[in-house]
């Protein structure tokens, strides 16, 4: 491939522990799917799992065969640990107080 007639574009994934942000480099109209898979990440993260985790491009949710543009960051999000709702309602009935963190006001 020449770099002319290629894209950049950036997957980033983190853990509480770890950030990666990969560039590769890739054919116009290549998928999301297509993009992770050819960054690596899966080796480097392998209980990423595509089937479940959900995708975005910049903070917008996107599905797997959704096709890239050239200089976009992919970005695979990990479930989520609590319920925020259930969260909010904890903090409530504390009294808006945050468990290790600053006291609402």
């Amino acid at each position: 491939m020449s770099p002319e007639k290629t894209w950049r574009v950036e997957v980033a994934y983190a853990t509480p522990s770890r950030q990666e942000v990969i560039e590769v480099s890739v054919p116009p109209g290549a998928t999301v799917e297509q993009v992770i898979r050819a960054s690596g990440i899966l080796e480097r993260f392998p209980d990423i799992d595509l089937a479940r985790q959900r995708v975005g491009v910049f903070g917008e949710k996107v599905r797997l065969h959704d096709p890239v543009r050239d200089r976009e960051r992919v970005e695979i999000y990990r479930p989520l640990v609590a319920d925020p709702k259930q969260a909010r309602r904890d903090r409530a009935v504390r009294g808006g107080k945050k468990i290790g963190g600053r006291k609402k006001l």
